[in-house]
């Protein structure tokens, strides 16, 4: 009699495998103990507190006359800090601020800098470290914790108005707001009212601040990356790759990443300098006086950062040079200008209470400016002039 198929699914198979206990660690191949724990750490901790140094040993990082830290890279920290550890010579003199000193719509041989040297004799004596997009309370940020090459040096500090036009550009309205270079402003106390970065975030800059290995990584994507992390570009290069490899773009930034090499300056930046449809002045498109809505001085949240930046300078043994404006006065509705000069006397005021040297030039003819604070090549070197004929400025410089 042939047993019945019920009878054959009940028996176990005489083949069939015997099934093996479960690991008690999943599928863990290898358990660290504490020594190789330990050790693994202490190799991580070597890695993180070295690569920087060493990649900055070997990375070629050409400055050059009338160097500035280029616009693609004006939220690259890290580079920023390893820029202002190549000021040696005690004669040489830091000029800090925003994009009007930087150079918004002039080459950087058009700066307030170039022609600042020009008119001392020595191109080399005033040195650009203005970062494009900075604004008094993220200039006290990158001060504070990428600046402590400054320490003990004569220091130009640039004071711009704009700043106080309007509460969104004072960062005192209370609506969340998208601006540049959120990862310097304070991230706790005071308190910001449009940055309304949740608290991961916030963490993470503050890790980035004490550990230099992040804010290298930061200048890695910056510099090589076009500030995406390297998975992302890896993604993106293989998206825009042709059939014959990586896009011309792709191929430029892999080529500079095997070089070690940062990125410079355009010599024919067409977004900059006289030969760039920018560089005219702001009339030359019909425009017109505006109004613009005040912030006082005591209730300015930028005013308030410049004046901490101020005494932060100082304290760090810093002779402090500021230079107030000019900013363009022809821009201004006739009836809102009492406002202007009140704002800008009282900031004057301040420096002269505080006894910081300052030096307020006068209105520009309104042919040099391309918009309500930036001037054209021709308007820096007439402000050049100005500041080299006024007697606190050559005062300052030979005590």
């Amino acid at each position: 009699m042939q047993p019945s198929s019920s009878s054959l699914a009940a028996s176990p198979s005489r083949s069939a495998h015997p099934v093996p206990a479960e690991p008690p660690f999943g599928v863990n191949e290898m358990r660290l103990n504490a020594r190789q724990w330990l050790a693994v750490l202490a190799i991580v901790a070597t890695f993180v507190s070295t690569a920087p140094r060493l990649w900055g040993s070997f990375e070629k990082f050409d400055t050059g006359p009338d160097y500035r830290i280029p616009y693609q890279l004006s939220k690259d920290y890290w580079l920023y800090e390893r820029w202002l550890s190549k000021l040696s010579d005690p004669q040489q003199i830091a000029v800090i601020g925003d994009s009007v000193v930087w150079g918004e719509y002039v080459s950087r041989h058009g700066t307030l800098c170039h022609f600042l040297g020009a008119e001392s004799a020595r191109p080399d004596r005033f040195i650009n470290y203005a970062m494009n997009g900075l604004f008094p309370l993220a200039l006290e940020g990158l001060v504070e914790h990428y600046a402590s090459s400054l320490n003990h040096r004569k220091v130009i500090l640039h004071s711009n108005v704009l700043w106080m036009s309007s509460p969104q550009a004072d960062l005192s309205e209370d609506k969340e707001q998208v601006f540049n270079h959120s990862r310097l402003v304070p991230q706790f106390r005071p308190h910001i009212a449009p940055y309304r970065a949740d608290a991961a975030e916030r963490l993470s800059v503050l890790v980035e601040r004490h550990v230099g290995f992040f804010a290298w990584v930061g200048h890695l994507q910056n510099a090589y990356f076009d500030q995406q992390s390297i998975p992302t570009w890896t993604l993106e290069a293989a998206r825009q790759a042709s059939p014959s490899g990586l896009a011309p773009q792709g191929r430029g930034m892999l080529r500079r990443f095997l070089a070690l090499e940062v990125p410079g300056e355009s010599e024919n930046d067409p977004q900059r300098g006289p030969q760039s449809p920018r560089h005219r002045a702001w009339t030359a498109s019909g425009g017109e006086p505006a109004h613009f809505d005040w912030v006082a001085l005591d209730k300015s949240v930028q005013w308030a950062a410049f004046q901490r930046l101020v005494q932060l300078l100082r304290q760090r043994g810093n002779d402090v040079l500021v230079i107030v404006g000019p900013f363009n006065e022809h821009m201004i509705a006739p009836e809102q200008r009492p406002m202007f000069h009140g704002l800008r006397d009282g900031i004057a005021a301040w420096l002269a209470s505080e006894r910081v040297p300052s030096i307020v030039p006068p209105t520009l003819a309104s042919p040099l400016y391309a918009d309500a604070s930036h001037p054209l090549t021709e308007g820096y070197a007439e402000l050049a002039r100005q500041i080299s004929q006024d007697q606190t400025f050559r005062n300052w410089l030979a005590r």
